[in-house]
């Protein structure tokens, strides 16, 4: 086999574009990436924190009901992003309306009540 156009970068083949790339390599490379991945999580003690959190999470997390967290979204205090018909809440944003629990500046029980 003739091998062209291929770069070694760190004792690493990277194939060119118009290089045919065998099965052997492919499961090679996910070993390698799973490695990798697995090297990362160890040493943030193997938890890794999700970005973005589903309703369900959210109200566990701040111990509120269905009705509450429609409210949180309605009156703009819990922003929100809905992507295929599921709702996402960005985890720094749950940590500012805890935040302001804590500090006293937002009472969920007075939400939406006059």
């Amino acid at each position: 086999m003739v091998e062209r156009n291929v770069r070694y970068v760190a004792d690493t083949k990277i194939p060119s574009p118009d290089q045919l790339v065998t099965i052997l390599e492919l499961k090679e490379s996910e070993t390698r990436i799973i490695q990798a991945v697995k090297n990362m999580l160890s040493q943030q003690g193997g938890t890794a924190l999700k970005k973005w959190v589903k309703s369900y999470e959210v109200k566990r997390i701040l111990g509120v009901s269905s009705g509450t967290l429609q409210t949180l979204r309605d009156n703009g205090t819990l922003p929100f992003t809905k992507l295929g018909g599921l709702i996402y809440y960005s985890t720094e944003d749950i940590d500012v309306v805890m935040e302001a629990l804590k500090r006293g500046n937002l009472q969920i029980d007075r939400l939406g009540k006059k």
